[in-house]
């Protein structure tokens, strides 16, 4: 490894499994910044729900929190532009980057390289595809590309983008190129590993502390701030059920027991995810949660 060159170190790991505590240890005693790589932390005016907890991260720089409006949908596109430029940065000033989160697409997709170049809206194409099933839509996507990413297909709404893509990519072979993805080979990948047990009573434990700390009436601000309930619910977990309470579709009760069952699901497929990165060529060194903590960033400087 170049030595003037300072690797990424990601910081990684299910919900309430304390990664932020530990980039931040990490960020002092090193002399880094925080990138954040959480799907919803990016929202203003969305925090408990969230978990920003912004007083966790003390004197350290945190990027990419609070950069957008709630009701807004930030994409896979505008977080890896968005990561590149913060990246540039704090690399400028020569320090570390650390990247801090459980959005796993977020992780692997910079990991990977990704790059999407921005593609353009193509009128006539989507006219001509308006009214098509899903099934017709993935079908049509299938025949230009093989279909690795499901999440491409998962709507008709994004099918008929991912075809717009491919079809500029195959009418403009330099932007194909382009996109290309460049891994990053010397990043160390740190996961923050808790047992299912622990993880499960941790959950419970912070959603009765974040509804005690007023997490219903943040959601009940957003919805008077004029955000549509749809775009709330869109995205999920704490803002969907949230709002289905806040919409008289659910009891209190049967808002507190479902979400914290979607909450438990959700840390599964983070888990499903990780180790789909490890089989997909991505080690990840899992380090126990109750370390102490200088014992936890002394590892993590000896895999640096």
């Amino acid at each position: 490894m170049d030595t003037h060159k300072k690797p990424l170190i990601v910081i990684t790991g299910p919900t309430a499994s304390g990664k932020t505590r530990r980039a931040v240890d990490l960020a002092r005693r090193i002399g880094a910044e925080i990138i954040s790589a959480d799907s919803r932390q990016i929202y203003r005016g969305m925090d408990i729900g969230t978990g920003k907890d912004l007083e966790e991260y003390s004197e350290i720089p945190v990027h990419l929190i609070d950069i957008c409006p709630a009701g807004y949908k930030y994409n896979l596109y505008e977080f890896l532009r968005d990561f590149q430029t913060a990246k540039a940065d704090i690399e400028s000033r020569g320090k570390y980057v650390v990247l801090c989160g459980g959005t796993g697409l977020y992780v692997e997709s910079v990991l990977k390289g990704v790059r999407l170049p921005e593609v353009p809206e193509n009128p006539q194409l989507r006219r001509s595809l308006e009214g098509k099933s899903l099934e017709e839509l993935t079908g049509i996507l299938a025949s230009m590309k093989n279909l690795h990413n499901t999440t491409d297909v998962d709507t008709a709404k994004r099918a008929i983008r991912a075809i717009e893509i491919q079809t500029y990519y195959n009418d403009h072979p330099d932007a194909a190129l382009e996109a290309q993805p460049s891994p990053i080979t010397d990043a160390v990948v740190v996961g923050v590993d808790i047992d299912r047990d622990s993880r499960r009573k941790r959950i419970t434990q912070r959603l009765h502390s974040r509804l005690a700390e007023g997490m219903v009436d943040e959601v009940r601000r957003l919805l008077d701030s004029g955000i549509p309930a749809d775009d709330l619910i869109y995205y999920g977990l704490e803002y969907k059920y949230m709002t289905l309470y806040l919409t008289g579709e659910m009891t209190y009760d049967e808002m507190v027991a479902g979400l914290e069952i979607a909450i438990h699901q959700f840390a599964k497929r983070q888990m499903t995810w990780f180790r789909g990165m490890e089989k997909r060529g991505f080690p990840i060194h899992w380090l126990p949660y109750d370390l102490p903590s200088e014992t936890f960033t002394d590892e993590v400087i000896r895999l640096i």
